[in-house]
């Protein structure tokens, strides 16, 4: 794809001009709140995208929970590849993902389908709130169902990660930066709402995601993007970037703005915080 984002005037045609009934289309709804497991699906039905399908972070879109592993540690590649066939999804079909969150579960379902090798997809920009905006036409009850297609393979990743021990392995001998996406005050340590611990991984850079948008919700111009990332990065590549947050979501909000500003290769650390607090022999950082 040559840019990650789709418009809401976009997405609109191709839902008119019945691209999700052909199924070159699959729409996905990602709404969630950390705060509040079940927010996004009892939003679903109420109203949606014409044509979407929910999914649901913390029973589809991850795998199951140890208490060391993270708190949304990734599936097994070729079982998210049988849960997109199973809505539907092949090679040639083009994904749209949104939430109500700015893009930044919409962007972890961007990330994980390049992950199982899956290139045609995209976020919509400014998500539920510029589809209501816009005016554009809302869609109650629950989606469709679908004829069963055989269960995918996970092709070649097109998205690459880091695990917990080589996090631990970078504070002594450094290989790559991390970059934090949390909010300032939780990488700093003054609060954290969700994890036992406070703080950060030491050594992490903090691009808090929310910085990624402009006031309306919609990512900011490419060439800003990409003047915000290279004061950050202040001369290291892309490729030895990996992006972490509180359990690998946000993070890849700043991996796709990287994408958007023409900065790719970085990779994910899907633990996150989350993970690497888990184990209290693993140091923590603050300020």
């Amino acid at each position: 794809m040559t840019t990650p984002l789709i418009s809401v005037t976009d997405l609109a045609a191709r839902i008119d001009a019945g691209d999700v009934e052909s199924g070159a289309l699959r729409v996905f709804d990602v709404r969630h709140d950390l705060m509040d497991a079940t927010a996004g699906r009892r939003a679903f039905e109420p109203g949606h995208v014409p044509g979407a399908r929910f999914l649901d972070h913390e029973t589809e879109l991850c795998a199951p929970k140890t208490g060391a592993n993270g708190r949304h540690p990734l599936p097994e590649r070729d079982r998210f590849a049988g849960l997109m066939a199973a809505h539907g999804v092949r090679p040639e079909t083009l994904v749209v993902a949104y939430d109500a969150s700015g893009g930044t579960f919409a962007a972890h379902l961007w990330w994980m389908l390049r992950w199982i090798g899956h290139d045609r997809v995209v976020v919509l920009d400014g998500g539920w709130q510029a589809w209501n905006a816009a005016g554009l036409p809302v869609q109650a009850g629950p989606a469709a169902p679908l004829a069963p297609l055989p269960d995918a393979k996970a092709g070649k990743p097109l998205a690459g990660t880091v695990d917990v021990q080589a996090v631990l392995a970078n504070l002594d001998k450094p290989d790559f930066s991390l970059i934090d996406a949390r909010a300032a005050n939780r990488y700093r340590g003054e609060t954290e709402p969700i994890d036992p611990v406070a703080g950060h991984i030491p050594g992490a850079l903090n691009r808090p995601n929310s910085e990624n948008l402009e006031a309306d919700g919609r990512f900011k111009a490419p060439a800003q993007l990409r003047a915000e990332f290279d004061t950050l990065l202040a001369g290291r590549a892309p490729e030895s970037i990996v992006h972490q947050c509180g359990s690998g979501i946000s993070a890849c909000h700043n991996l796709l703005a990287m994408e958007m500003a023409g900065l790719g290769g970085s990779r994910l650390y899907p633990g996150s915080w989350s993970e690497w607090v888990a184990d209290p022999s693993r140091p923590v950082a603050k300020g």
